[in-house]
């Protein structure tokens, strides 16, 4: 397939350098459905980004879509802060009855405003609350937003760079297998805690990614998950879980957090919550650590009627009868299969994830963007991720067929092959 870059134009002229995807993908989008983009000159592209992992049940779903319209076409009501409406108690029931009470999981839903960061805020302000320090861990390699607050308790420099000021109040630990299994599972974070000797302030909370979307598709075990949670319950800490790229099914249950067997004090949801890719946010947390005042944190977005619809139809959808869980398992050894094929034709890559999350990480790491950019010009959307760029990142839809992932996976394997 043969792009031609658009002309300079409107984006060029009057949109901020800060912009990012579009440079390398220079094409002008003008429809998508399903796991398919397609531009303004006719070209179609397969997609493995998802929307960074927001459209995790495709562009356009036709169910969310007719139950967007119906709401639309009858005035239901658009924007309402947090007050009640008939959109938001349809989806907390949804979630209450779909979600939570099959998992026995006791959160409390707050909303934040719409964004990932936002949760992230609201969940590092209320652990300082409850617990009155202010200190959080985080762990290398986190990406957990791009506010000031969540930036903080970020790992990638670059990112971290972008504040102008300071980023206190964090302290970050190894990930699992920072040190190559050469160290103990928290020996370092476990004896600065003990000694009085250490200047590390009690923290109120850590913060862990389950998968390291961001950071390179680093994949905590369980096992490794499960010292955590009983460390921080040990050290009187509250653990928190950013799901927000990595929840609502992505790793196959739909919190990633469920295959570890643990339940987090604070959770955090975004991104696939409303399944079509509308602005919505939760911070979930135990009932005893609800000690917000009202009105303590707000936000004049935090009520989205129209997320609230899509999202309770994607769960009375998909997520009522277990089926969505085992499908994307049996997705995942596909692509997981597909991307041993790659590793073993050549050398110097190699490959990890979880459910239908997955990368590839490169030794020659500039070639992770070639294979990115080879793969564009081949029609297929993937991008890079890991603190150099090095890793290639799998998020294809949930819902995406078995004949897409393999047509997907051979263009992938063209693009490795082809910039060898």
């Amino acid at each position: 397939m043969t792009i031609t870059p658009p002309a300079l134009s409107v984006f060029e002229a009057l949109e901020s350098e800060v912009r990012s995807y579009c440079r390398g993908w220079p094409a002008v989008f003008d429809r998508a459905q399903g796991s398919h983009m397609y531009d303004e000159d006719g070209h179609t592209y397969l997609d493995f980004f998802a929307g960074a992992g927001s459209l995790n049940y495709g562009h356009n779903n036709p169910v969310l879509k007719r139950a967007l319209i119906d709401y639309i076409e009858r005035d239901g009501v658009t924007h309402g802060l947090d007050m009640s409406t008939t959109a938001k108690r349809a989806f907390l029931e949804s979630f209450q009855n779909n979600i939570l009470r099959p998992r026995d999981l006791p959160y409390k839903v707050m909303f934040p405003g719409p964004t990932g960061t936002n949760a992230v805020e609201a969940a590092l302000k209320l652990a300082r609350k409850v617990k009155g320090r202010e200190s959080i861990v985080s762990f290398t390699n986190a990406f957990h937003g791009m506010s000031l607050g969540s930036l903080a308790v970020t790992g990638n420099a670059f990112k971290r760079a972008g504040a102008g000021i300071p980023l206190v109040h964090g302290t970050p630990m190894p990930f699992d297998n920072y040190f190559d299994g050469a160290v103990e599972d928290f020996l370092w974070f476990e004896r600065l805690l003990e000694d009085q000797g250490s200047g590390l302030n009690k923290p109120a909370a850590v913060i862990v990614e389950t998968v390291q979307g961001e950071g390179g598709i680093n994949v905590a075990r369980a096992e490794w998950l499960r010292a955590l949670a009983d460390l921080c319950e040990r050290q009187d800490m509250l653990l928190i879980v950013d799901d927000i790229q990595m929840g609502c099914g992505r790793t196959g249950a739909f919190f990633s957090f469920e295959e570890a067997g643990i339940t987090p004090d604070i959770v955090t949801v975004s991104k696939s919550i409303s399944g079509y890719g509308l602005p919505l946010a939760l911070t979930l947390f135990k009932p005893e650590l609800d000690i917000w005042e009202p009105g303590e944190h707000n936000g004049t977005f935090r009520g989205n009627n129209p997320a609230f619809v899509t999202a309770a139809a994607t769960l009375d959808t998909y997520w009522a009868d277990g089926q969505m869980e085992k499908q994307t398992l049996a997705r995942g050894e596909q692509v997981e299969q597909g991307l041993r094929a790659i590793c073993e034709e050549g050398s110097g890559i190699s490959y990890r994830g979880r459910g239908l999350v997955w990368g590839m990480e490169f030794e020659d790491k500039p070639r992770a963007s070639a294979v990115c950019k080879r793969a564009f010009e081949l029609g297929l959307l993937v991008e890079t991720s890991g603190p150099e760029s090095e890793v290639v990142k799998l998020l294809p839809a949930l819902t995406m067929t078995p004949e897409e992932l393999d047509e997907g996976l051979r263009i992938l394997a063209r693009a490795v092959r082809e910039t060898a």
